[in-house]
């Protein structure tokens, strides 16, 4: 795949900075009203405790303690990793044709992740638990609790994100200074605080040494390791145990980011035309991207349910017995098989392809990653090995005010893009540059 867009100049890039529409404000007001929605639950849940979710008792014949909140909190840490990941690639191994959409994968990253500090701050219950134990109990836990390392490395890897990001950011605000608009003045120059232009080239290996780290730490310490490590410790639950859970989330938070980064490139192009800046043949590669890593992802189901079933242990094939025996799995299932399947049909026929369909599909891709990782945290619960919480009545379904927290996180994203894209470039100036020299127009 080639991409060609040595004909765009800088104004195209600060399109979204110099340009104020009707869209952009019912966006606004529409994500808005989205967090207001989910204000409004979240606001009873603080009043009344969690009791007004169902969130209950443990057992696999009642509620659970975890569950969508918890669920949707290694979503959005998947799609944190796999965005930033897809950013690293293409400056390592020279990924040139995706350059359009790396900015794009970081500031994923950042909002992803922040989406996912939120979950844990609405899981806790009470948010003052934060500050009176988590943080106070962090320097005598953290050699050696899993979940501790769980928020240590979640918050390191936003401090690379950042750090990473920062530093693509300084040369673009440098040379597109003239067409940023004179009211963030302030923040532009401390972006540049210090900034010559001798530090370009020093800047670029250390962008490639960041990289280098964030494609190392991915596999061996964050949606590959920590997190996956963090339930695989509990042999107590059959359905987390096993050492397939890393590369099962991996694969998960790599189709889910590919997925998110075709929305949120669609959403770009179409709103203020930048079918040059971002052509098609774009969102053709990241669709075969998708495409593999969703193999992926089924591949590792099916070796999930084929060592659960076949002379497994008596509790692991319990709990994977009633995992394939549930409807809303082999929804999710079905999702990502049916958008498997128009990848591989569009790349052997082309003209089957189209943007609305890949962003659809990418859609679906989305619902069928979210609700599996919250049926591997409500099951893996629900089918322990003991069974002292049989007899509880009752069985778990998301509130409406859990999801309540949906609507929020995704119009907080939505929010996170459409202040970001008026304040700096959400493609970088190199996307159009040839070999990061400065251009004419």
């Amino acid at each position: 795949m080639s991409v060609d867009v040595t004909g765009v100049g800088r104004d195209t890039l600060v399109r979204p900075i110099q340009t104020f529409s009707k869209q952009y404000v019912a966006a606004f007001l529409l994500a808005v009203a989205g967090v207001g929605v989910w204000l409004f639950f979240y606001v009873q849940q603080l009043e009344h405790g969690l009791v007004v979710t169902h969130l209950g008792d443990w057992g696999s014949g009642g509620g659970v303690p975890w569950g969508l909140y918890i669920g949707a909190f290694i979503w959005w840490v998947g799609i944190a990793h796999g965005g930033i990941i897809l950013s690293a690639a293409v400056r390592l191994l020279g990924m040139d044709d995706y350059q359009p959409v790396a900015r794009m994968a970081e500031l994923l990253t950042i909002a992803a992740l922040t989406c996912a500090g939120l979950y844990i701050l609405i899981h806790v219950g009470r948010p003052d638990r934060l500050v009176t134990s988590v943080l106070p109990a962090w320097p005598t836990r953290v050699q050696w609790s899993p979940l501790v390392w769980d928020v240590t490395v979640i918050t390191a890897y936003f401090v690379l994100t950042a750090t990473y990001l920062l530093l693509t950011i300084r040369y673009d605000v440098h040379r597109l200074r003239d067409r940023l608009p004179d009211r963030f003045e302030p923040l532009y120059r401390a972006l540049l605080v210090g900034y010559s232009g001798k530090e370009d080239a020093v800047v670029e290996r250390m962008v490639w040494w960041l990289a280098f780290a964030i494609i190392i730490m991915a596999p061996l310490l964050l949606h590959g390791g920590v997190i996956p490590w963090l339930f695989a410790l509990l042999p107590s639950m059959a359905g987390w145990a096993g050492g397939v859970q890393g590369p099962s989330f991996l694969s998960i938070a790599l189709t889910s980011a590919v997925s998110g980064i075709i929305i949120i490139a669609a959403a770009f192009r179409y709103a203020y035309d930048w079918q040059e800046l971002i052509p098609e043949q774009v969102f053709y590669g990241l669709s075969k991207w998708l495409g593999f890593f969703g193999l992926l992802f089924l591949w590792l189901q099916l070796q999930q349910v084929i060592t659960g079933i076949f002379a497994a242990p008596t509790t692991l094939q319990h709990a994977t017995e009633v995992k394939i025996a549930t409807p809303v799995y082999w929804v999710a299932i079905g999702l990502v098989v049916a958008a498997e399947l128009y990848i591989f049909a569009s790349a052997l026929k082309a003209s089957l392809f189209s943007i609305p369909r890949i962003v659809t599909v990418s859609v679906l891709v989305l619902v069928g990653t979210l609700i599996e990782k919250t049926l591997f945290v409500v099951e893996g619960l629900q089918h322990a090995h003991f069974q002292l919480y049989d007899a509880v009545p009752g069985v778990y379904v998301p509130s409406p005010v859990e999801l309540s927290s949906l609507v929020g996180a995704v119009s907080i994203v939505v929010l996170f893009f459409l202040a970001v894209s008026k304040v700096i470039p959400v493609v970088e100036l190199h996307a159009i540059e040839d070999d990061h020299e400065e251009v004419t127009e």
